[in-house]
């Protein structure tokens, strides 16, 4: 009787082995399946492109989508920020989440709105105006009326504002204030064009990138100011100046992490490191580069045309990480008409399509219209491929 049992326990052990070892088989070879498919999207583009398209269905076609409907295309002013899409008309500000809902509206007194974001907050001003509105999420957190007129605004991700004003006793003043819309200090330039601002992201540093056209040749020169030394003392608060090479003309700068300033020429881009140090990022002076890019988190880009047949040319992206200095590239089998970047996502308008990467030169999504594209708002999360009639939303 002993044995019979023993035998029976014995059954019921080899069964639950057998059943273990089913299964181990089973996720190990599933795990090979993963690695290897993950392996051919990497290496082979048909096989991603027909992943991309019908499994993980990043392809949405004009129609498909959730939109917000517009009778007045033409007369409004529409902007992407954070989750949202904004459209100003008539001083009317309409807040639309990314499902086309209407979260909420408010008057904003401007007529031709210069917009700039960063994470929740939205700065409006009037341009050659004097109206100043910060909105962060969906409401307004504080509005200002300002002496001169306005030509740029820019917000960094804490909420703390720096406004450039003009047609004063000075080529530029910059005024700053904090995310509270407390006046912090002014700087001024009274021989220089303040081009470009930014603010870096632990509210330390003011940049200002200046042009000037005083002499024979033109001077591009970057300011990094003291925002705590600015309070106190304004006129001393330059921590260092640095001169860019003769001709040089500078477009833009942007703070990116750990105080990384990117530096935007017509013929390069740079990188100033927190210790001071200068670095050549992108030099494409002897290059076809028909777009570039610093409006990034932690990334820079050129776009290059490049011939892929008699009367074709692909778009070869070239994504920096600014940290490491590695390089991702995304090609697109047509001409770039026009880009946008924000924070990690960067779109290309290829005139009937829209390629929306990420900056590890990823394709997030695509969109396929059946006309050309002629406008498109973007934000990290949502995008508005604009009509006469309507924006189409496109959740990233």
């Amino acid at each position: 009787m002993d044995d019979f049992f023993t035998e029976v326990q014995q059954n019921r052990l080899n069964k639950i082995n057998k059943k273990k070892l089913i299964i181990l088989v089973s996720i190990i070879l599933l795990i090979i399946l993963i690695i290897t498919t993950i392996i051919i999207y990497m290496n082979n583009k048909t096989v991603r492109n027909w992943i991309d398209k019908n499994i993980l269905q990043k392809q949405k076609k004009q129609n498909s989508l959730q939109s917000i409907e517009i009778e007045e295309v033409e007369n409004s002013n529409i902007y992407a920020f954070n989750k949202y899409i904004g459209v100003l008309n008539k001083n009317n500000f309409q807040i639309y989440d990314n499902t086309g809902k209407l979260e909420n509206e408010m008057t904003i007194e401007v007529t031709k709105p210069i917009f700039h974001t960063s994470n929740r907050y939205l700065i409006i001003a009037e341009e050659k105006g004097q109206k100043l509105y910060l909105i962060v999420d969906n409401n307004i957190l504080w509005e200002k009326e300002i002496e001169g007129n306005i030509s740029q605004v820019i917000v960094n991700k804490n909420g703390y504002v720096a406004v450039s004003v003009v047609d004063t006793g000075y080529k530029t003043i910059v005024e700053v204030y904090n995310y509270k819309g407390e006046h912090l200090f002014n700087t001024y330039s009274a021989s220089t064009r303040i081009v470009a601002t930014s603010i870096s992201d632990d509210n330390k540093y003011l940049a200002l990138a200046e042009i000037d056209t005083s002499g024979t040749l033109i001077q591009s020169n970057v300011k990094i100011i003291s925002i705590e030394a600015g309070k106190n003392d304004p006129h001393n608060s330059i921590i260092k100046t640095y001169n860019g090479e003769n001709n040089d003309l500078i477009i833009n700068i942007k703070y990116q992490e750990k105080d990384k300033l990117l530096c935007m020429y017509t013929n390069k881009i740079t990188l100033i490191k927190s210790d001071g140090t200068v670095d050549l990022l992108h030099d494409y002076t002897d290059k076809k580069v028909s777009f570039a890019s610093i409006k990034l988190s932690n990334s820079s880009l050129t776009i290059e045309e490049k011939s892929s047949g008699l009367f074709t040319a692909d778009s070869v992206v070239n994504i920096m990480n600014s940290d490491n200095r590695n390089i991702s590239q995304y090609i697109a089998e047509a001409v770039t008409k026009e880009i946008y970047t924000t924070n990690n996502i960067i779109a290309l308008n290829l005139g009937t399509e829209v390629d929306f990467i990420n900056t590890s030169g990823w394709l997030v999504k695509k969109y396929m219209a059946e006309q050309e594209i002629t406008s498109i708002v973007l934000s990290n999360s949502v995008a508005g491929i604009i009509y006469r009639d309507k924006i189409e939303i496109m959740n990233l």
